[in-house]
């Protein structure tokens, strides 16, 4: 899983992420995908706790809640996109961005709590066993969670990569691992027919274990952008975009941060110390473009122009 999750993330940091006017067709693509995937999601839920109701399966539940707390993580996501659609002002001079990350943090406390309900739930019933009917009504309500999972996750991954998307991307991932823990449900009922009743509530704790690792996962993530970190991978993919732009002489010091789906970079290039001020930034107009051209999920990037003779920060430093 942990390879699989470098390689997505490669995949939404290669050329996958939008800017300016659009952002803003993105973010109502965004909108689009998050509100028809919380139908899928509500719907999936809804016919699965029904079978809940007339089967007692506590590892359908432990699967439900999960598929209820999913639901529930499109609407600060939602709010998230809705503020994005708000320009800069002189308080938030960045725009709203980072909205997003702070989405984020809600939308793993969401599944936080939805591991813990679970859990719970679980351990309740192995201490507690109650009989589970209707075992074909429980296989039917786990392929149905898989569907509607593997559905939602279509719909993220393909929308995600259109509107370049991080967030939207990953979490059609994460919907694809809710799909392949419905089918663990199977495993639940199956143990019953064959005379296992605690095969049900240790599936259950098996899932809360799945989504637990989800916490961590995105936790890990979401931290690290709240911290503006970013994959070093992107510092030498802005570094490898300027060495495309003619005059430039070298890259000192690359600064990056995620505001939400978009990348902000600061740079300082150097050129020939005799060139004039126009010159020069016609020069930074240049690096834009490519930086533009290579990484179309770069929102803003500000290029210092320095001269040979006076080239990087440490320079500036040393000379204040």
């Amino acid at each position: 899983m942990k390879n699989n999750a470098k390689k997505n993330n490669h995949e939404v940091h290669g050329h996958v992420h939008g800017v300016v006017n659009a952002e803003i067709a993105s973010t109502d693509q965004g909108i689009w995908a998050i509100k028809w995937s919380f139908i899928g999601l509500f719907l999936t839920a809804f016919l699965q706790i029904i079978v809940v109701i007339y089967s007692g399966s506590v590892a359908l539940l432990a699967d439900t809640i999960h598929n209820i707390g999913d639901a529930a993580t499109a609407v600060p996501l939602l709010i998230a996109f809705k503020l994005l659609r708000k320009k800069p002002t002189k308080r938030f001079t960045y725009g709203y961005g980072r909205v997003e990350d702070l989405a984020g943090v809600f939308i793993v406390l969401i599944i936080l709590i939805s591991a813990i309900i679970a859990g719970y739930e679980s351990i309740n019933r192995l201490m507690h066993p109650v009989a589970m009917t209707n075992l074909w009504a429980v296989i039917g309500a786990s392929v149905i969670g898989c569907l509607g999972n593997e559905a939602v996750a279509v719909l993220r991954i393909r929308t995600g990569k259109k509107m370049n998307s991080a967030a939207l991307i990953a979490d059609g991932y994460h919907a694809r691992v809710d799909g392949l823990t419905s089918l663990a449900v199977l495993l639940g009922a199956i143990g019953t027919w064959l005379g296992y009743p605690l095969a049900d509530p240790i599936i259950g704790l098996i899932i809360t274990v799945t989504i637990m690792k989800i916490v961590y996962d995105s936790g890990k993530v979401i931290f690290i952008r709240l911290i503006d970190g970013v994959d070093p991978e992107i510092i030498d993919e802005i570094r490898h975009a300027v060495s495309h732009a003619p005059q430039v002489k070298g890259v000192s010091e690359v600064r990056a941060r995620w505001l939400g789906h978009m990348l902000v970079a600061e740079l300082n290039i150097t050129v020939d110390s005799r060139l004039s001020v126009e010159k020069g930034h016609e020069v930074a107009a240049t690096v834009r473009h490519e930086l533009r051209h290579h990484m179309n999920y770069l929102e803003n990037a500000i290029v210092h122009v320095d001269p040979e003779i006076a080239s990087g920060e440490q320079y500036h430093d040393s000379h204040s």
